[in-house]
């Protein structure tokens, strides 16, 4: 008959690695030692022998290291699997081949190990390493957990980002198409002349957005500083400057609801052009796009869920008018006040609406979730961004302006930059105005960006896009927390 016994708890765990780690330390052995000298790669060897036939053997000596992912101790030899960046191989350890060999009773699940030695083929044909040497290189003292799978875990694998990477390596590919998204994006602007700079990212006054602020205090000069919600201002001063085109890719920060969609921190790329206007950047928005994804999978058609995306320029464009007319039936152009109210969500419309925020409200309510395929909207109402310069279709209601969609996500955010220091001045006293009320996401009055414009900034076109949402997309992930690779978390 089996005696029941039950599992180790992780205290009692974590006291058998430790007693390990004074064993080791006493018979003179540094678990942590500086370094070591690794020469190969498992993808790397996997390439070059994955040729190799059942039981086929090499004199070639390699050296490898990785974290432990297991033991199978057969006695009078070992078989153990590491994992670098790149993947996983098997070392095989030989009691007749290795005077270290009982120190394997030492090592656990988790540690880091170097190890030297010959290439072989198992009998089940796997890629193996013949171990003639091995090293410590960090003793783990918690355990890996066992089971890292299932929903019921999402929130740990964010929190614990590092154990998500160790458990599940397939995540790191993630973040290397994230990389490619970053250097392509690079690569076509700077193929076009684009400088990439760096602006600050504590201001002294806020902007270049309608949205709350994180606020600091700077202690040399006893004033509140912020964390910038946006690239824009600072850029636009460059053009002002000199600079024809200029790009930052950088993060921004926004004090604002966090859902599959929004973090309070996010990477963002705005890039401003002298003597362009939206549509100039409605072009850039689709080249990047389309290079990213031919970047990542060789074509432009990509899958997002359910859907079949199609990235390839050019993309379908409305104006807002017309997309509310197409998708909701309402034909908010010949509306009055009083009777877009009537289609308003009230929990979206702030007391005392104009006529084009209830026409933006109505917009982002009952039509955004229908654009699946990337559609540019144009012509927004003037009041949704005190940045832009007058639509020259329609001067009295529309801005030159573009959000373009997909999959109901806003991806960027783009128009023809408004320059005229006068017009600017009377949209900032406006925005200060509410802002003085207690509308937090008003825009503030810059008075050294008035300065700005009244030396003269070319005619410009502007854009910006979020590189999260562009992951998100192009790797079919649903969270941006699963693009982010240290989401922020509650704590």
């Amino acid at each position: 008959m089996h005696e029941n016994r039950a599992m180790p708890s992780e205290e009692e765990l974590i006291a058998e690695r430790e007693k390990k780690l004074a064993a080791l330390q006493e018979k003179g052995i540094e678990p942590y030692p500086h370094g070591y000298d690794v020469q190969h790669t498992a993808s790397a060897l996997h390439e070059q022998y994955d040729s190799l036939p059942a039981e086929g053997k090499t004199q070639d000596e390699v050296s490898v290291a990785g974290r432990l992912l297991g033991f199978r101790n057969l006695g009078k030899i070992t078989f153990a699997h590491i994992q670098d960046s790149t993947g996983k191989i098997q070392l095989y350890f030989r009691k007749d081949d290795l005077k270290q060999y009982d120190l394997l009773k030492m090592l656990d699940g988790g540690d880091w190990i170097g190890a030297k030695g010959t290439i072989f083929k198992s009998k089940q044909g796997e890629l193996s390493v013949a171990v003639t040497s091995f090293q410590l290189l960090s003793k783990a003292l918690r355990p890996l957990p066992e089971k890292w799978h299932g929903l019921k875990d999402v929130e740990q694998r964010y929190r614990q980002r590092y154990l998500d990477l160790t458990m599940n390596p397939e995540v790191k590919e993630v973040f290397k198409q994230r990389q490619t998204i970053l250097d392509t994006t690079r690569k076509v602007l700077r193929d076009k002349g684009y400088l990439e700079v760096e602006i600050p990212v504590l201001e002294p006054i806020y902007g270049g957005a309608e949205a709350k602020p994180f606020k600091s205090f700077l202690n040399a000069h006893k004033m509140t500083v912020y964390m910038r919600i946006a690239l824009e201002l600072p850029l636009k001063k460059l053009l002002v400057g000199g600079f024809d085109k200029v790009f930052e890719i950088g993060k921004v920060f926004r004090n604002e609801d966090i859902d599959r969609s929004h973090n309070p921190e996010f990477t963002m790329m705005e890039c401003y052009c002298a003597y362009g206007d939206y549509t100039t950047m409605m072009e850039i928005t689709e080249e990047i796009y389309e290079q990213c994804a031919l970047a990542l999978h060789g074509k432009t058609k990509v899958t997002y869920g359910d859907h079949e995306l199609e990235f390839k320029k050019p993309w379908p464009r409305m104006t807002m008018l017309e997309a509310i007319k197409k998708f909701s039936n309402i034909d908010a152009a010949s509306m009055s006040k009083e009777d877009l109210m009537q289609h308003a969500n009230p929990d979206d419309v702030k007391q005392g609406a104009s006529r084009g925020e209830l026409i933006n409200a109505i917009f982002e309510d009952k039509v955004e979730s229908h654009l699946i395929q990337p559609t540019f909207i144009t012509h927004h109402p003037w009041e949704t961004c005190p940045l832009a310069k007058k639509c020259r279709e329609d001067p009295e209601f529309a801005i030159e302006r573009f959000e373009p969609f997909a999959c109901g996500m806003e991806l960027a955010n783009g128009y023809s930059e408004l320059n005229d220091p006068k017009r600017q001045k009377e949209l900032f006293t406006a925005g200060e105005e509410k802002r003085q009320k207690g509308d937090e996401e008003a825009h503030p009055f810059d008075e050294d960006y008035i300065k700005a414009l009244e030396h003269g900034m070319p005619p410009a076109g502007g854009l910006g896009i979020g590189i999260d949402r562009m992951t998100m997309l192009l790797t079919n992930k649903q969270s941006i927390r699963d693009v982010i690779i240290f989401p922020f978390m509650k704590h």
